[in-house]
């Protein structure tokens, strides 16, 4: 049983630029030191005995951290690694992809020489494959420790095509061609590395789209790429590359892909969790893997509460969600509007530990077939986590899966057992709100929670340049002061449309935009109301929806009111009873321009009764913010 280290092996792997590329690779004896969880991996300190490195395992070595037989303080060799640099610093780490440990756990860290990673990093004169060493049935002893290493690997850097061209030159077997390359998990991978090559699958596959700007016309498509750990990033394609490769890339398959480029990802387009983002030129390299090395990639999940969605209406990232099933629907056929085909949908209700629901659309087979089984297994409220979910506003909010979504029903992961246990032993007796209750409804734009961006109409009124570029949206509350009985309130609309109709010479009603003759037309507000707060007072626009929930009924009804003739007028005591409740407003702010002067237009876009407990937390979420210290 090993009980020491290799002496200076950090030292001479830091100090060696061209270590990942070299062919003499030593398997060195390091201890395990600060050993913690980040995600479904580990990291940890590699030491020396004099010098210590930041290094992380991959998650393919995570089942021997939980087994015990990697722990914190026991010995390891190191049998394939990779050094990397952390972003643009200097600062290096290992990468820790094969390791098997050789000595049981020791009492204390081993520090024989304290030594800072800078002094580290300087040249060696005695290097560790200078070490003396006395061979013996192939198994090298270092003289000058007595440790025992097993004999040296080569590990050679080598491009795709290199890869497959040797494969094809040589009858060995595919597995045994395996054992030279050097693959990098995309983890590692960061703009500031020279070559690499990685081993992904294609989870998506975009079209190709033509594209027409300033420096001329071209093509472009792109691939979501997943390794062995379920890392993903996007690489993207133009002109001649996209032409290369368009018809190579096949969804579901494994490649071989070097000599591409990274960048930062551009938040507005990504559509995976990577810093960064690939591009593939002419040039670059992509090979087919063999069927003897073909991988199904880990589902990795980033997981949104249910009470944050408001955050992502309407936005183009896509987002991660786990929650217990409270119930399903069966399946409905939709009209798809592009081709009139009819596709399969399936609903199915989500709550978590925010106390809020939230409705799954479930599309085509997932519809059908795992819609079904969850149906099935209702009753038990098995848990659902759902990868790639867009996030629409129908009801304030909902969830729609897309092409690339994958559910997992009852996944193995803490996040899940916590879920479960908690909703044991007290969510199921809970009662639960939709997160659609308190957002707005708004097609396009502004559609958050009615808790987020909460300002005082102060804010709004004492900052006149509010809106000049492009609408601002806020949430506030206030109570609505006065509503001027004797303004136009509504317009005569089409039912059919909702624009605005004209009187026909002869009879009826004459709707330009459906271009048609109806009998009847419908009311629909155009309202302006004062609000007012403990900071002050402003008037604010209002149309039929919101109008309908402030006043309690529709344009129609309210109309009949205001004809009706009597003692007492009940259009004004409906006008009445609306002043001096109290409502939470989710506003936009924009300028208009009125006989040449520009004005401050708020214009509601939701608005929703009091929750008080909501209010509360909001308010003691405040108070703590005010409480905490000035950094």
């Amino acid at each position: 049983m090993q009980t020491s280290v290799t002496p200076d092996a950090i030292s001479s792997v830091l100090s060696n630029p061209s270590f990942d590329s070299s062919s003499e690779r030593p398997e060195i004896v390091v201890q395990v030191v600060d050993l913690k969880p980040i995600g479904n991996r580990y990291t940890f300190s590699a030491n020396d005995g004099k010098t210590k490195v930041k290094a992380m395992f991959t998650a393919s070595l995570t089942p021997e951290i939980i087994s015990g037989k990697i722990q914190n303080l026991g010995l390891i060799r190191l049998i394939d690694f990779t050094v990397n640099d952390i972003s643009s610093k200097s600062t290096k780490y290992f990468l820790v992809n094969k390791c098997e440990a050789v000595g049981s756990v020791l009492d204390s860290e081993i520090n024989l020489e304290s030594k800072s990673e800078e002094e580290a990093s300087e040249p060696k004169k005695q290097k560790l494959e200078h070490s003396p060493v006395t061979p013996v049935n192939d198994v090298k002893t270092d003289v000058s420790t007595g440790i025992t290493l097993k004999p040296k690997q080569e590990f050679v850097a080598k491009s795709a095509s290199q890869i497959m061209s040797e494969q094809r030159g040589n009858a060995a077997p595919a597995a045994r061609m395996a054992m030279t390359r050097r693959v990098h998990p995309l983890v590692s991978l960061n703009p500031y590395q020279g070559n690499w090559t990685i081993k992904v699958r294609v989870t998506n596959k975009g079209v190709m789209r033509n594209y027409k700007n300033a420096r001329g016309e071209g093509c472009v498509f792109n691939v979501e790429l997943t390794d062995e750990e379920g890392t993903q990033i996007q690489a993207t394609m133009f002109n001649d590359a996209a032409r290369k490769f368009y018809d190579r890339f096949q969804l579901g398959k494994v490649y071989y892909i070097s000599r591409g480029s990274l960048k930062v990802a551009n938040k507005q387009f990504k559509t995976v969790q990577n810093d960064y983002e690939m591009t593939l030129n002419e040039n670059s390299e992509v090979e087919e893997a063999s069927s003897e090395e073909m991988f199904i990639p880990e589902t990795k999940f980033n997981f949104v509460p249910i009470e944050e969605l408001g955050l992502y209406v309407n936005q183009k990232e896509l987002i991660d969600l786990i929650g217990v099933v409270q119930s399903v629907s069966p399946t409905m056929s939709i009209r798809r509007r592009t081709d009139n085909e009819m596709i399969p949908k399936r609903d199915i209700t989500l709550a978590d530990e925010s106390k809020k629901t939230v409705v799954v659309s479930l599309w085509n087979d997932l519809a059908t077939g795992i819609g079904q089984e969850l149906l099935d297994m209702a009753d038990k409220s098995p848990v659902v986590a759902i990868k790639s979910l867009k996030v629409g506003d129908f009801q304030g909010v909902s969830l729609s899966t897309i092409s690339r979504s994958n559910v997992v029903i009852n996944p193995e992961s803490p996040e899940a057992k916590k879920l479960k246990s908690w909703f044991d032993s007290e969510g199921k007796e809970i009662s639960m709100s939709s997160i659609g209750s308190g957002m707005s409804p708004s097609a396009k734009n502004g559609s958050r929670s009615m808790y987020t961006d909460r300002v005082l109409l102060s804010h709004i009124t004492s900052n006149p340049s509010l809106g000049e570029e492009k609408p601002v949206f806020f949430s506030t509350r206030a109570y609505i002061s006065f509503i001027k009985p004797d303004q136009t309130m509504w317009y005569q609309a089409c039912k059919t449309c909702n624009k605005k109709v004209t009187e026909a010479l002869d009879s009826g009603y004459w709707c330009e935009g459906c271009q048609k003759k109806y009998d009847e037309c419908s009311l629909r507000y155009i309202m302006a109301v004062k609000v007012t707060d403990s900071s002050g007072e402003t008037w604010i626009s209002s149309f039929n929806d919101e109008a309908e929930k402030i006043l309690g009924c529709s344009a129609d009804e309210l109309n009949k009111l205001r004809s009706e003739e009597g003692e007492v007028n009940e259009y004004q005591t409906k006008l009445k009873e609306a002043t001096w409740s109290s409502h939470v407003f989710r506003v936009s702010v924009t300028q208009n321009e009125y006989n040449g002067e520009k004005r401050q237009r708020v214009t509601v876009k939701g608005v929703a009764p009091l929750d008080f407990a909501a209010e509360t937390r909001l308010l003691l979420q405040d108070i703590s913010n005010k409480n905490k210290p000035s950094q």
